[in-house]
């Protein structure tokens, strides 16, 4: 018992972990979750697989094996328990249980006899009736199927246990184990798929998952097996026709399925069918879900805005999301990798006029720009411009590693809600000429501010100008301030000519770009004579707070979203686990095993008729029962008094 109980009690803990911790992920994804040290451990204690682990797979072989031998002892002696009516008794045994009577009758014990035979039989108890030399024995029984409840909730933990190890698969774990499976780690499509990473269609049980596009079909799922995967063959092929989906007001989901169909390997339609969250198809012993849903394949079309020097005018690029593209700019290369179109992103809404908690902020699309050593960083570009604090932004997200969250560089937008008046300013600020003119000119008004006339120091000023500015677009503002303070150093400047220095240095290159700036407006048809209006100035502000994000953006372009035509993709899970309906079975058992142990109590009565020196009859009454006794001693009195009832006996004091 105490070993049952202990390897109860780790199937237990084992199953709670496996549903509190999602089962079957890439294992990048517990990587990310856990960090590098707990996603070890949680590796080598099989915690991403529990079920299909092998301590857990024992534990559930050696608990059928331990239940199997404790229910083949002792069954005999159950079933043993239930017929035996135990009618060995003596006077001396029955007056020693708690629920006993004895009283002298005026009757003939046939009399007696009978009353106690009627009054217990109409209650429902089994009796057997011995002759014995000091009279007669009636033995009676109620509830003796209580007994069953043990056999019955054993025999559930076997039949479930069986079940379960049924599903566990467990040939396909001795062949990964032996080697002769093996699991890929590669991203390849199905047809390069190695024959020792797939499985038959034999495959007794499994659980996988499969992305189909709109209009495609397939006939393979894809098992995740720790850093990688197997490929399940299906007796089928599994179309999906037409995905739906349907959404709040806000943009986020509320259902989604699948409209789809099977056909046989030869091509002949079996079933068209609709799959919903919580309603799967169910077709020769496969469980067919609608889990999820993504892109497949959506066709975009994009304008590149190159972000370095001499990266040339701004060119489309058009691409479907999985695909590569070559991208040449300026000189860089890179390879573009689109990885993912997402149609709605549901934000929390910030405006306090709004009725809503969250709104949509439009479409978005994520990709990685790969350099020919293979290191990559990701982003994520927003179609539109977002309001964000009374200012409109295009969003670009930039990260290193799927551990990291977006860092996202803020673009303005102008009047008409592009990012061309900003694209304009920085190629301005690339341009050797405009920066030359806006030096010169930010010089001279700079020392003229300062009351220094001296003309001779006006090119000096403007040449380092045109270096700040330089520095801007390589470093950022914080280039720039550590080359103006590694110039002071070089030059010796006392510490309390430094500030002075620092804020003549600012004051040229804020008018040296306000100058680029001013150009860009006058191209724009939209000249300058005076101050900058406040929305000018918002926008100067928020372009010089991107420029000097820029090195930190780490991409040679900008990509803007143009078009798109959206290829959805529904992602379906597939399960055949034959050993099911086993376990459904073994459930049946212990629920009707715990009913027969909690709520039928087996009852025992014995009644011995003896006659008495006198002539009358002795009536010695008792009970016992286990599971009730507070019970049982209030119907044994019942019992008692119906029978003295049936007697009109008179009750003798013992």
């Amino acid at each position: 018992m105490n070993l049952a109980v202990t390897l109860l009690v780790a199937v237990a803990i084992a199953s709670v972990i496996g549903t509190c911790l999602k089962q079957g992920q890439p294992y990048p994804n517990y990587v990310i979750k856990f960090g590098p040290f707990w996603f070890q451990v949680f590796r080598d204690l099989g915690l991403y697989d529990v079920y299909g682990s092998g301590w857990f797979l024992f534990i559930m072989t050696f608990l059928v094996a331990s239940t199997s031998v404790c229910l083949f002892r002792n069954t005999p002696t159950m079933i043993k328990e239930m017929t035996r009516f135990r009618d060995h008794v003596t006077k001396v045994s029955l007056r020693a249980l708690k629920n006993h009577r004895e009283d002298a009758l005026d009757k003939a014990p046939e009399e007696v006899e009978a009353a106690v035979t009627r009054t217990l039989r109409s209650h429902g108890y089994a009796l057997r009736r011995k002759e014995r030399t000091d009279g007669v024995v009636l033995s009676a029984m109620n509830g003796r199927i209580n007994r069953m409840g043990y056999i019955l909730s054993h025999l559930a933990i076997i039949v479930i246990c069986v079940g379960g190890v049924i599903n566990g698969n467990l040939p396909l774990k001795y062949e990964l184990w032996t080697g002769q499976k093996k699991v890929a780690t590669q991203d390849l499509a199905a047809s390069q798929v190695p024959e020792q990473s797939r499985l038959p269609v034999s495959t007794s049980s499994f659980r996988g998952t499969v992305n189909i596009p709109e209009g495609s079909s397939a006939n393979v799922v894809f098992l995740p097996i720790r850093d990688g995967y197997l490929m399940q063959q299906l007796p089928f092929t599994i179309k999906v026709n037409k995905f739906s989906i349907e959404h709040y007001p806000s943009g986020q989901p509320k259902s989604f399925d699948s409209k789809v169909t099977l056909y046989q390997p030869d091509g002949k339609k079996i079933e068209d069918a609709v799959i919903r969250v919580n309603h799967p198809l169910i077709y020769n012993g496969y469980s067919i879900f609608q889990s999820s849903f993504g892109d497949g394949g959506s066709h975009l079309v994009m304008k590149a805005w190159p972000l370095t020097a001499g990266g040339g005018k701004p060119f489309a690029v058009k691409g479907d999301v999985f695909s590569h593209l070559p991208l040449n700019v300026g000189g860089v290369h890179r390879r573009l990798e689109l990885t993912n179109f997402q149609f709605f992103n549901v934000r929390p809404n910030n405006d306090p006029n709004s009725k809503h908690k969250f709104r949509n902020i439009g479409p978005s699309f994520t990709y990685k720009l790969r350099k020919a050593s293979g290191e990559a960083l990701e982003y994520k570009n927003y179609m539109y411009p977002i309001k964000m604090d009374g200012h409109w932004y295009y969003l670009s997200g930039v990260r290193s590693s799927p551990a990291q969250d977006f860092r996202y560089l803020h673009i303005p937008a102008d009047s008409k809600g592009s990012p061309v008046r900003f694209m304009h300013f920085l190629d301005a600020m690339k341009n050797p000429a405009l920066v030359r003119q806006a030096a010169k000119l930010a010089a001279s008004e700079s020392l003229g501010v300062v009351g220094i006339k001296e003309a001779v120091l006006t090119p000096r000023v403007a040449q380092t100008a045109e270096e700040m500015v330089g520095t801007l677009l390589k470093s950022g503002f914080r280039g720039v301030a550590q080359e103006t303070r590694a110039r002071m150093d070089d030059g010796n400047i006392p510490q309390d000519r430094r500030p002075a220095l620092e804020n003549f240095a600012r004051l040229v290159l804020e008018r040296t770009l306000a100058e680029l700036y001013r150009h860009v407006l006058s191209e724009e048809g939209q000249p300058v004579t005076g101050s900058l209006t406040s929305s000018q100035q918002a926008f100067f502000a928020d372009a010089l707070t991107a420029i000097s994000a820029l090195p930190r953006y780490g991409a040679p372009v900008f990509l803007q979203l143009t078009s798109y035509k959206q290829v959805q993709s529904s992602g379906l899970q597939i399960s055949r686990a034959p050993g099911k309906y086993i376990v459904y079975l073994g459930f049946g058992l212990l629920v009707g095993g715990v009913f027969l142990l909690f709520y039928v109590a087996h009852r025992r009565i014995w009644a011995l008729v003896t006659r008495r020196d006198d002539g009358g009859t002795g009536l010695l009454l008792a009970g016992v029962n286990q599971r009730d006794p507070l019970g049982f001693s209030r119907e044994f009195s019942r019992l008692a008094e119906e029978i003295g009832l049936r007697l009109r006996m008179k009750r003798s004091v013992d």
